[in-house]
């Protein structure tokens, strides 16, 4: 999971190149990223260290143009591939694969296929090399921590070599020794010493991060100290806690159960969410989410927003809709498949939230369908406040589950930050968040009327001991 020693990799990338492959001519070398220019990093630091020796580089022939080089002995080659290259869907049989930044990958496509295309090959390896990211949806996080089980012997997997470079947990971050220890590389010497010019660079970005905090702290924490950071400055909520609350229940799992309905609409041709939650036994409480976007948006989407939504739509957490040309949403699809839903699960809509922006045109249809009361639930920190602290605390809790397979939601999670009024009162921040936030918003919508109620309901020995002073 951590960076080598730079020329170790090329050595052994021109060892393996050269010689072929367990006696056979014609091996591959791939070096994949997400975009060419990642891709060509690995590649280029191949193609210096070649020209860098004439006696070397008659060995080879490199063809810049295409990304390849070439060993005239064996005419094995390296080949620097990017996201482009799945397109094709085949080709990747190699003897070496170095998937390069793993933490960029919105999947694991790339490197799934590198694995996929060395089924035949004996003794191939795929490398992949990443340092920690900051988009915690993305699967090189849950790639990580299933390699720290391996490491902590909770999962046996003897064709996986794992070496992660980070502090111990209990560790203080400010303590420079420790530093060495996500940077062993960098801020050792070969006599055991520290490199104290790499300290001092280390120490001035360290001094600013502690200083301004918030996303200082957390690129620091980050590139610096190769950590996952689960808590960025005012995050919402903490997304390991919120990951914990992950479950294998599904939406047929509340087959005929009281939910209430949380509705966040789009602005134009956005995202529009709903939300149902399920109250459950001992203040527990299951959470479904859906979104709909209009399909000729959704390339769009994909660029401003950086995210798999046509993967989320395979999954089945994203709806596109057609009508109004496909470019705007289309809320009459919306309302038809909302019924649907409820018709085939035999769901007991018994209070309804919504966003009141954008809402005028949706309300009367929405009515049609529901027999529950429909409450604007305005969009201020004064309003906001109690329920978005009561699911917070209900996530820290453990009282929150919801399938885990959700991945737009969870998206959501981490994206969330609070911003505050003069008063102290919190909601989330629609203006900060660059990240989209409409599957939670539809959430916390459905939350309020859930927490409205359950703060509502009387209290059984309160009602008896109140009975008992009005007798006594």
């Amino acid at each position: 999971m951590a960076r080598q020693n730079g020329k170790s990799i090329l050595a052994a990338v021109l060892v393996i190149l050269e010689s072929g492959f367990s006696g056979y001519r014609y091996g591959r070398i791939l070096c994949a990223a997400t975009k060419q220019e990642q891709a060509d990093i690995v590649y280029d630091e191949v193609v210096k260290f070649i020209e860098s020796d004439s006696d070397l580089k008659s060995y080879y022939k490199i063809t810049k143009h295409r990304h390849e080089i070439t060993a005239l002995e064996t005419e094995s080659e390296i080949k620097a591939i990017s996201k482009e290259f799945e397109k094709k869907g085949d080709g990747f049989r190699s003897t070496l694969a170095i998937c390069d930044e793993l933490h960029l990958h919105e999947t694991m496509r790339t490197y799934n296929l590198l694995l996929d295309g060395q089924i035949k090959v004996d003794n191939a390896l795929t490398f992949a090399i990443t340092t920690a990211g900051f988009d915690l949806t993305y699967p090189c996080y849950e790639h990580y921590q299933f390699c720290k089980k391996i490491l902590s012997g909770v999962i046996e997997k003897d064709s996986q070599f794992v070496y992660i470079c980070e502090m111990d947990e209990e560790d203080d971050i400010w303590q420079i020794e420790n530093w060495a220890k996500a940077n062993p590389l960098i801020l050792w010497n070969e006599d055991n010493t520290l490199n104290q010019e790499m300290i001092t660079r280390m120490a001035e970005k360290a001094i600013d991060a502690r200083e301004k905090g918030g996303n200082g702290l957390v690129n620091f924490l980050t590139k610096s100290l190769n950590r996952w950071v689960t808590v960025a400055g005012d995050s919402y909520l903490d997304i390991e806690k919120w990951q914990s609350c992950g479950s294998d229940l599904t939406l047929n799992d509340m087959r005929s159960k009281e939910c209430y309905l949380g509705i966040d609409l789009s602005s134009g041709g956005d995202l529009t969410s709903i939300a149902l939650v399920f109250p459950l036994e001992e203040d527990r409480c299951y959470i479904y989410s859906h979104s709909y976007m209009p399909e000729r948006r959704l390339n769009e989407h994909e660029r401003t927003d950086d995210v798999p939504y046509r993967l989320w739509v395979k999954e089945g957490l994203l709806s596109l809709t057609s009508g109004l040309y496909g470019v705007k949403t289309d809320y009459k699809k919306i309302i038809v498949e909302l019924q649907k839903l409820i018709e085939e699960y035999d769901l007991k809509i018994i209070g309804c939230g919504y966003d009141p922006h954008n809402a005028a045109g949706f309300l009367s249809d929405l009515e049609s369908i529901l027999e529950c009361d429909i409450t604007e639930i305005v969009q201020s920190a004064k309003s906001l406040n109690d329920a978005t602290v009561d699911f917070q605390l209900s996530v820290k809790a453990g009282l929150i589950s919801y399938n885990r397979n959700d991945k737009l939601l969870s998206w959501n999670a981490t994206n969330a930050v609070l911003t505050a009024n003069s008063f102290g009162e919190v909601k989330i921040d629609k203006q900060k968040n660059t990240n989209r936030i409409d599957a939670l918003d539809a959430v916390i919508c459905a939350w309020k009327l859930y927490f409205i109620n359950k703060e509502a309901e009387p209290d059984g020995e309160e009602l008896l001991n109140d009975w008992l002073d009005m007798t006594s």
